[in-house]
């Protein structure tokens, strides 16, 4: 067959649709019961990084694909249940639930010899199957293995509570009640701590380094309606710093204000958080902001300012590792940790491989997947052609070079786009 489709997600699905679209012989694996990726996780009770008070955090509209929009019943940022049902929806009306194998987990994908790749799958009632492909994309996004800091604090082993990943959280119902401490000021921490504080008898959020915490909307715009927008995009990279700054400013004021750490760095030197309802939860008294955890001691948590609390139970929110146990040691991940591909896309040394929906914008993904999917489409069917090796190492090279300036040299960065221009680049190699 001649390319096989890695993940039934948001990106995965953009990828069958553009193939099947194409006229492009394919087949999609994806090892959960059914299409939809994380979204379809929480009500289904299955074990992942969506969970139960989950909802986009980026507009609908630009969260849906161009060519099926999302429901207009639907309200602007859609609740998990509602994007599941609406990938499911697409992918019915795109016809690509066919070429979908569900329950079909990736076991091993190796080159071989002559050029084609070797995936070994294995289905639900544990049988092991290889087939051969010209083409292999992965679409199977990047959260992947939970990151617990490594060691954990001091008297962790015999912490009279419950210490679990974010992975493991479902509901804020579990928790009715109980003393919980969440650790973390990214995307999962602050929901988890806005919808635990709705449960738990004390919520206490303890966060290490302050990160810039962004409003769904700002001026009455979804932040990344802004981010496409023409006036947007015709600022220099300095302008836009400054005016989201100033922005922030208005709508929300200081950070250390809440008792919350002031961020380190300027806006877009590290990942941004998006949230409407963490900072309102800690000035209603809700979440309790704390430092770093320096240490258990008993059923006691111990903070970095020498204040401490009971806790029944602590959740690490504190990302992901980027894994993908199927494919070859190193790729697309390199020595340093950082994701290595031309265009966000290509490994260069590994033709007939490639990845989709592995970036992370400040913003809606979809229209960058949606246009990754029609360039790699393009590859497959022989219409746009990739340059040596050695020319797509030199173009890794110098985006690597540009993040570290920017971020600094840590593994996460690296898939970091901005929205406008990462789009016109794709265009532009799409040639629209």
């Amino acid at each position: 067959m001649g390319v096989c489709v890695i993940g039934a997600g948001l990106s995965g699905l953009a990828v069958a649709h553009a193939l099947r679209d194409r006229g492009v012989e394919f087949v999609c694996l994806e090892k959960a019961p059914d299409v939809g990726g994380v979204w379809r996780q929480p009500e289904a009770g299955e074990r992942g990084p969506g969970y139960l008070s989950l909802h986009l955090n980026t507009a609908k509209q630009l969260t849906g694909y161009t060519d099926f929009p999302m429901p207009e019943s639907y309200p602007l940022y859609p609740r998990h249940s509602e994007v599941a049902a609406y990938l499911r929806s697409f992918a019915r009306w795109a016809g690509v639930l066919d070429h979908v194998e569900t329950r079909t987990e990736v076991v091993s994908v190796r080159a071989d010899a002559e050029g084609l790749w070797t995936v070994v799958s294995r289905d639900a009632d544990g049988a092991v199957a290889s087939r051969w492909f010209e083409h292999v994309i992965v679409a199977s996004g990047h959260h992947t293995e939970p990151a617990l800091p490594d060691p954990l604090p001091p008297g962790s082993d015999s912490f009279g509570g419950t210490i679990l990943h974010s992975l493991d959280y479902r509901d804020g119902s579990d928790f009715a009640g109980q003393r919980v401490v969440v650790v973390g000021l990214g995307a999962s921490a602050v929901d988890i701590a806005a919808d635990l504080s709705r449960h738990a008898g004390q919520t206490v959020l303890s966060v290490r380094r302050g990160l810039h915490i962004v409003p769904k909307q700002l001026f009455g715009m979804s932040v990344d309606e802004i981010a496409e927008a023409p006036w947007w995009n015709e600022m220099s990279f300095a302008e836009q710093r400054r005016f989201v700054e100033q922005a922030l400013l208005v709508a929300r004021g200081r950070l250390a204000d809440y008792g919350l750490p002031e961020p380190d760095h300027p806006v877009f030197s590290s990942a941004v958080t998006i949230s409407d309802e963490i900072l309102s939860r800690i000035r209603h008294g809700a979440v309790t902001p704390k430092p770093a955890i320096a240490s258990f001691e008993g059923s006691r948590v111990v903070f970095t300012d020498g204040t401490s609390v009971e806790a029944d139970a602590v959740i690490y929110c504190t990302g992901f590792r980027m894994a993908f146990p199927f494919l070859p040691a190193g790729c697309p991940v390199g020595p340093d940790g950082s994701v290595e591909l031309y265009k966000r896309i290509v490994p260069p040394d590994r033709r007939g491989l490639y990845f989709v929906g592995l970036v992370r914008p400040v913003g809606a993904i979809t229209r960058l997947v949606e246009a990754q999917a029609q360039w790699v489409t393009g590859i497959v069917q022989r219409e746009e052609e990739l340059p040596p090796a050695e020319v797509m190492r030199e173009e890794i090279s110098t985006y690597l070079d540009g993040i570290a300036r920017r971020y600094g040299r840590t593994g996460g960065a690296s898939i970091q786009v901005d929205v406008g221009p990462y789009l016109g680049e794709l265009r532009e190699a799409l040639r629209v």
